[in-house]
């Protein structure tokens, strides 16, 4: 099993015959995700990788049944395509784009939360079940199928944790990117607990950076309610205060969204912060993970 991604999951690429949209679409599909279509407005009837493209999401959800989908959308036009795709009945999206105003962000937050849509993002490399397909720009050679979850604010870091633990033969039961600005679609105690909830994840591992407070408030969820390992690293430990340091969202002020108060966060609810990604061989090792 997996979270947000599973067998029932049908995609359609939002921005599919753009020329990064149409190069993750044939990507994706090397990795058999069921991409069914794609939305493009005013390039309906063409295709892309031998899929349909269609004017409108509404249009595309109708002849495909898709319920999924991807952004590789510019920034600018990503509210309006939310929006769209939500309205058509779309219940996962995943928003790849970066450079999204704050505040459209946060109206899309607010309308994903009302009609019940997950949504990742933005700034995302998406999402990954190995073995079964992803949504979104993560290199898939790096995955294993198997049972330890990873939740990263970082796409590059979030590779590298799986590449260590599918070498050491552990695998992964699905990668979740987060996102990197400093609103999100979706908050890290809202993926734990999808986590928590999934009987073939045996083990968690966050992923996290400098710079505002999901940390601090996977902390406060962990502590309450979840009862399987998790192991977090938190990246930025050299970031001088006040400088972004590559995210948008890994930003420190004052004392928020500092290395160390992000430890003791999660020191206090039982978690084994690492030092270093390569102290996660150790971890698993400890609790036996495969």
């Amino acid at each position: 099993m997996s979270i947000l991604f599973d067998e029932k999951t049908r995609v359609i690429v939002q921005g599919i015959t753009g020329k990064i949209g149409a190069i993750q679409t044939r990507w994706m599909l090397d990795y058999q995700t069921p991409i069914v279509g794609g939305v493009t407005p005013g390039k309906g009837g063409a295709t892309v990788e031998g899929l349909p493209v269609f004017d409108s999401v509404e249009e595309a959800v109708k002849e495909t049944g898709a319920n999924a989908s991807v952004f590789f959308v510019p920034g600018p036009f990503v509210l309006d395509a939310f929006y769209e795709t939500v309205d058509a009945g779309v219940q996962f999206i995943v928003v790849v784009p970066e450079h999204i105003p704050v505040h459209d962000v946060m109206k899309m937050r607010d309308y994903a939360h009302q009609k019940g849509v997950f949504a990742l993002g933005p700034t995302t490399p998406g999402i990954l079940v190995p073995g079964k397909g992803k949504m979104g720009i993560m290199p898939a050679a790096l995955f294993s199928p198997g049972r330890v979850g990873i939740i990263s604010r970082s796409g590059t870091l979030s590779y590298e944790f799986a590449g260590i633990l599918s070498m050491e033969n552990v695998g992964q039961s699905t990668v979740v990117g987060l996102g990197a600005d400093p609103v999100v679609l979706m908050n890290l105690p809202e993926i734990l607990k999808l986590f928590q909830d999934d009987e073939q994840t045996d083990a968690v591992i966050i992923v996290g950076e400098v710079g505002g407070e999901q940390e601090e408030r996977a902390a406060e969820y962990l502590a309450d309610r979840m009862n399987k390992p998790v192991a977090a690293y938190i990246a930025g430990a050299k970031a001088p205060q006040g400088k972004r340091m590559g995210h948008a969202g890994a930003i420190v002020r004052g004392s928020a969204g500092t290395v160390e108060g992000k430890h003791a966060a999660l020191r206090a609810a039982g978690v084994r912060v690492l030092d270093s990604p390569i102290d996660v061989v150790g971890w698993a090792r400890e609790h036996h993970l495969r």
